[in-house]
């Protein structure tokens, strides 16, 4: 403490500096820093030195795909599927704005405690940016990208403290009270909290615009006049004010951030209607992506998970026991009774929708349904039938390679073209698909389908799934084989 009875601020920054060291400066994010900075400032080939930042990491790369995707960008009028377009649409600047924020925090939160204040602030600071960046897209505004990073560093103070220099926060809170820590900040730190997160910003070399948007401004009065750089730190400071109120997604914080927007509509140029619908699309979102969030329900969420592994495990069980039932009858069942058991122990396994089975007839040339499982399949099985001949389509795919095919959007438009005529016609409730080959003495004798629809969330399969389904399939060609072998005898004697 000072003479005053104040800490020294330049102390409490270099103390600072020295634990960010001590636990390893965060150099993932000293490494991604480095690498965006330079391809923000490239003189050469700039979009091409972006192009393949972004590309070295794979959550960057989905990132970025699905901003260029997004509804903010809709008037280009068409899908962005590469990073080097992305860049083109999006441009440097918007692109290392979003890396930069999205590293920060990713970096941060990999190496936060599992549980403690730290992840808190560190989960606000993510909330922060999806509100920012709902309401960006309401404004239509082209610093949003920019806007939404800077609200994700609004509270990098808080952030640093709680995560590098807990006994201090613990001061803090316990001289002003468990929300208030920024009035008791130049007392125990020297300096605030948001001079502690532009020190910070500016230590590890962030772009000037970065800092400059993640202090604390407005909302301004009617008419006054807002530039640019007002806009972003206006937006930034309503976006965590609200992240703080959302935060435990109770009643109190609704009405907070129904005051909290409202005081800032005109200044940012979104009525009050469009701010709160851009909130709902917020807390949407989070109740996705965040972790420990009450509004993101994660004891709820972890009973679902946990259901969801019992019941993949139990899934799992039963294929086990399928083809232990396989194996036993192998010696003397029939084509038939094996492709039965089959298809019942994939059906139940899976949890499938629907299972079908088709069988080749060489002699007519088609493939045909025989078999079926789920609700409204077998009033249909007459129309699934086609051509043995080869199209370009998922099914013949599956037969020439002989490898379980696994479609997790057969709705995607761009796979349109690969499912024939006949699934369309019969099948096209399904969201997912899986195909099992059938492949005796390297000839298509058939293949099992199977399909979940909108009932089923969205699903992986994992190795193990898909070695069990391979173990299914192996069983169901041997006996095949095996009946071909004893046809072969049996009309050579005759």
């Amino acid at each position: 403490m000072s003479a005053t009875g104040k800490a020294d601020g330049g102390k409490t920054l270099s103390l600072l500096w020295d634990r960010t060291r001590m636990q390893g400066d965060m150099p993932g994010f000293a490494k991604a820093i480095t690498a965006i900075l330079s391809a923000m400032r490239g003189e050469d080939d700039v979009e091409f030195n972006m192009t393949r930042t972004v590309l070295s990491d794979p959550v960057l790369t989905q990132k970025v795909l699905r901003l260029a995707n997004s509804g903010m960008y809709s008037a280009f009028g068409q899908h962005v599927n590469t990073v080097s377009k992305a860049v083109l649409v999006l441009g440097t600047d918007a692109i290392g704005h979003l890396a930069l924020g999205l590293k920060l925090v990713e970096e941060m939160t990999t190496t936060s405690p599992n549980s403690g204040i730290a992840h808190i602030e560190m989960e606000k600071a993510v909330l922060a940016g999806m509100v920012a960046q709902q309401v960006a897209e309401s404004a239509a505004s082209v610093h949003a990208e920019e806007a939404v990073v800077c609200s994700m560093l609004h509270t990098l103070g808080r952030m640093m403290i709680t995560y590098y220099m807990p006994e201090r926060w613990a001061q803090m809170q316990q001289q002003a009270g468990e929300g208030r820590e920024d009035d008791a900040a130049l007392d125990i730190l020297g300096l605030s909290l948001e001079e502690i997160g532009s020190a910070a910003a500016a230590h590890w070399g962030l772009p000037k615009n970065l800092v400059s948007g993640m202090r604390n401004v407005g909302p301004f009065e009617e008419g006054q006049e807002v530039t640019s750089a007002d806009w972003i730190a206006g937006l930034s400071t309503m976006a965590a004010q609200c992240a703080d109120s959302l935060w435990n997604d109770d009643e109190a914080g609704a009405q907070e951030v129904k005051r909290i927007t409202a005081s800032y509509s005109a200044m940012l140029g979104v009525d009050p209607e469009q701010m709160d619908a851009a909130i709902e699309k917020a807390k949407a979102v989070a109740a996705a992506d965040l972790t420990i969030a009450p509004l993101s329900k994660p004891a709820e969420r972890r009973a679902k998970a946990l259901a969801k592994t019992r019941q993949r495990a139990e899934g799992i069980k039963i294929l086990q026991s399928g083809v232990n039932d396989m194996r036993d009858m192998a010696a003397t069942a029939m084509p038939g009774q094996m492709v039965s058991i089959a298809l019942e122990t994939i059906y139940q396994g899976l949890e499938f929708s629907r299972a079908v089975a088709f069988v080749r007839n060489r002699r007519e040339g088609t493939y045909a349904a025989r078999m079926s499982f789920g609700d409204g399949v077998r009033e249909r099985l007459g129309e699934m039938t086609f051509s043995d001949a080869y199209e370009p389509n998922v099914f013949h795919a599956a037969l020439n390679s002989d490898r379980v095919i696994f479609i997790e959007n057969a709705r995607d438009p761009k796979f349109a073209a690969k499912l024939p005529s006949w699934w369309r016609d019969t099948l096209s409730e399904a969201r997912s698909f899986v195909v099992l080959p059938l492949l005796a003495n390297s000839q298509p004798a058939g293949f099992l389908y199977g399909d979940w629809d909108e009932s089923f969330p969205p699903i992986q399969l994992s190795q193990n799934e898909f070695t069990l389904l391979n173990d299914i399939r192996s069983l169901v060609v041997k006996t095949i084989e095996r009946r071909h072998q004893l046809e072969a005898v049996s009309n050579k004697v005759a």
